[in-house]
């Protein structure tokens, strides 16, 4: 108790006379350098992390920031969340005008308490606290100050001085404070200096601290903003969450720890083992098995997020889903393993850090950074993957959000990594087939047939499951790029198959898309995929270029022009090469049509800065290239 008080009192005096006199948050004493780019300033941040034990922890945070515009607004709040394992001691805040004078302190009742659970929480004791001063006169400055208690160690905050982009920073810190006995593990990202370490009353102390550091303004492709801007994450050896404790030096110890946390929970009801039996016993081909369970899953369950106490990392039973027809992504997961094991097929429970822009370069250093659980069959020949949270999806296909992430496979052995699958040029396929015809008067008919394979079908299947059929045609109306068109006739049909596809058709009319001048007739070939990224040149690039995804389109049309025309000129046929990816278009006139034909790939990977200006270059031929048209002239 006598070293939890000194800490207390020593964090907050060191923090507080750092920023005691009123006046130190005046806008005219920031470095002119810093407001160059800038929304925001972070004119100080001080963070005092004091693991207590295994099992206890407080984190001490102070920062102020003076928002210099209305972009820098949503900065200007705090939201704070709490619940059995983690509560809010204080919360006290100030706001300031330009020359640094306070206007008002935060009362206690202007802090709103609220509910943390959210549509698809079933039951959650996650809370809220949060508030804004909603002030308008720029610039300001907004205080906040508080204290929370952790009942567990398995999480430390990580420090993170760039909350966004266009903040510049006059100050950040952070410390951590352990006992000498306790093996603080830390990982450095975008910040080369090892932290100043120290001895405080027995405690030892590790300080990370930035100064004057202009703000971050992200450039097209740019790589993720965690791996721009400085980082340092943080993780304990040895750990506590609830009565349960844990080590995760290694990835075989973090796994254990799950295993053990949510072992003798894959029981089925004997009605159900006899269902799976029955499912599977005539089947001899192991990927139909799992395909068939897996169906089970989707018909038989739907996805809820239940989420108390050690209930973010230890799963509800099977017996649980298999009464309530529900579960959140653990439980499901832990289902289907359930269902599989009866089945006689061994598989893992898989922790994974899912979404488009997920941190994967934690591979050498062990931590619970994972947001999301899935299975894993590996099988003789092949490796299946399962996202038992969805109930459309196809066995074996995990979409974007999943794929290509470093994974924890969790079994009686302990945990190992492996990645999930890539999805590249091969599977993000489009294949569009137009035939259309025009009139004298440039009015266009066409019939749109699109195939859509792996992640380049993902957002239409979920439009397609989650939208009416009239919402469906509002998107369709908001982005197909053409002049007084009417969409006729549409609709969706999914191959639900390993690698999935969905095939689009769309009847279209357009008035006015062929240009008419006197005698001649202008029409654009390239009538809905045209590309509309135009580059800014970037002399000053500073990141490297980043693209994530691979695609490959193909895109072939037949244009039927009304009868008495000539060609007076066409579209020379487009090979571009580079780096970044390929490009093909070509254009043919006989019998009266137009033949229209384009190939497109996007590589992946990351390029110097210094490729910029060829980036530009590959996207102005494109552009170029795709509205290239063709001129029929009427005979006389």
């Amino acid at each position: 108790m006598y070293i939890r008080k000194l800490l207390l009192t020593a964090g907050i005096l060191s923090v507080n006379l750092l920023f005691a006199a009123e006046g130190d948050y005046a806008i005219s004493k920031i470095p002119a350098a810093l407001l160059g780019n800038a929304h925001v300033v972070k004119r100080m941040e001080e963070g005092r992390f004091e693991i207590l034990g295994l099992g206890k922890s407080r984190y001490y945070h102070k920062y102020a920031l003076t928002i210099l515009n209305e972009k820098g607004d949503e900065h200007a709040g705090k939201t704070l969340s709490y619940n059995k394992l983690r509560e809010i001691r204080s919360f006290d805040g100030a706001l300031y005008d330009a020359n640094g004078k306070k206007i008002r302190s935060l009362k206690k009742s202007e802090v709103q308490d609220l509910s943390g659970v959210d549509d698809i929480s079933l039951m959650d004791d996650t809370r809220i606290k949060q508030h804004s001063f909603y002030h308008r006169q720029y610039p300001y400055t907004v205080e906040y100050e508080t204290v929370e208690h952790y009942n567990f160690n398995m999480f430390f905050p990580n420090w993170s001085p760039y909350d966004d982009e266009h903040i510049a920073i006059e100050q950040s810190a952070i410390t951590i404070v352990a006992p000498p006995d306790f093996a603080v593990r830390y990982k450095a990202f975008n910040y080369p200096e090892e932290p100043v370490k120290s001895m405080e009353k027995g405690m030892q102390t590790y300080r990370w601290e930035l100064k004057n550091k202009e703000a971050i303004e992200l450039e097209y492709a740019s790589p993720f903003f965690t791996e721009i801007a400085p980082v340092v994450y943080f993780a304990p050896s040895q750990f506590e969450v609830g009565k349960y404790r844990g080590d995760m030096s290694s990835w075989g110890s973090l796994g254990s720890f799950i295993y053990d946390l949510n072992k003798r929970r894959d029981e089925l009801p004997a009605e159900l083992k006899q269902k799976v039996h029955a499912l599977t016993n005539g089947i001899t081909d192991p990927y139909k098995k799992i395909e068939a369970l897996y169906d089970f899953l989707q018909q038989n369950t739907r996805y809820i997020s239940v989420q108390l106490g050690i209930g973010g990392w230890q799963t509800y039973d099977a017996k649980y889903v298999a009464d309530r027809k529900y579960g959140d992504c653990k439980a499901l997961s832990n289902y289907m393993y359930s269902l599989l094991k009866e089945a006689g097929i061994k598989s893992n429970y898989t922790l994974i850090r899912n979404g488009r822009s997920a941190v994967s370069h934690l591979d050498d250093f062990p931590c619970s950074y994972f947001n999301h659980v899935i299975v894993c069959v590996p099988l003789q020949n092949d490796t299946v993957w399962l996202e038992c949270t969805s109930q459309d999806m196809a066995a074996g296909y995990i979409g974007g959000g999943n794929a290509n992430r470093q994974v924890l496979l969790v079994d009686e052995a302990g945990g190992k990594t492996a990645f999930t699958p890539r999805y590249g040029l091969k599977e993000n396929l489009q294949l569009r087939k137009l035939t259309a015809t025009i009139d004298e008067k440039g009015f266009l008919k066409a019939v749109i047939n699109t195939r859509y394979k792996a992640v380049q079908q993902d957002y239409l299947h979920g439009m397609v499951h989650a939208l009416s059929h009239e919402k469906q045609l509002e998107y369709l109306k908001k982005n197909i790029d053409l002049p007084h068109y009417d969409i006729i006739a549409f609709n969706y049909v999914e191959k639900k198959e390993r690698l999935p596809a969905l095939d689009e058709h769309i009847e279209l009319t357009a008035n006015n898309y062929a240009s008419v001048t006197g005698k001649r007739l202008f029409i654009t070939p390239n009538i809905i995929t045209r590309s509309s990224a135009k580059l800014k040149p970037n002399e000053k690039r500073k990141y490297p270029i980043f693209q994530q995804f691979e695609y490959h389109d193909i895109d072939s049309a037949v244009i039927t022009i009304p009868e008495g025309y000539t060609v007076e000129a066409q579209p020379a046929p487009t090979d571009i090469k580079s780096v970044f990816g390929k490009y093909k278009a070509a254009v043919e006139i006989k019998e009266g049509k137009i033949f229209y034909y384009r190939e497109i790939q996007q590589f992946s990977g990351k390029f110097p800065p210094s490729d910029y200006a060829a980036l530009v270059r590959f996207h102005d031929e494109i552009f170029k290239a795709d509205r290239a048209r063709v001129a029929l002239e009427k005979k006389e």
